[in-house]
């Protein structure tokens, strides 16, 4: 289910507020195992452009 959702990542993030969407989504379909390597590669990915964004769901999942 990993690689599902980063392919849609990857195709929606030209948009934020699709990209934020589908991360939502996301991460309600990974198993919590999935989550840290999940997180990292987010922040590899997208961080340069979606950092407030991934910080304000990863946060939460940390808190």
């Amino acid at each position: 289910m990993m690689e599902y959702v980063k392919t849609i990542l990857l195709k929606v993030s030209f948009d934020k507020k699709l990209f934020e969407k589908e991360l939502r989504k996301g991460l309600n379909l990974l198993v919590p195992a999935e989550l840290e390597e999940f997180r990292k590669w987010c922040y590899r990915t997208f961080s340069k452009i979606y950092e407030p964004i991934l910080n304000k769901y990863f946060i939460k999942l940390a808190g």
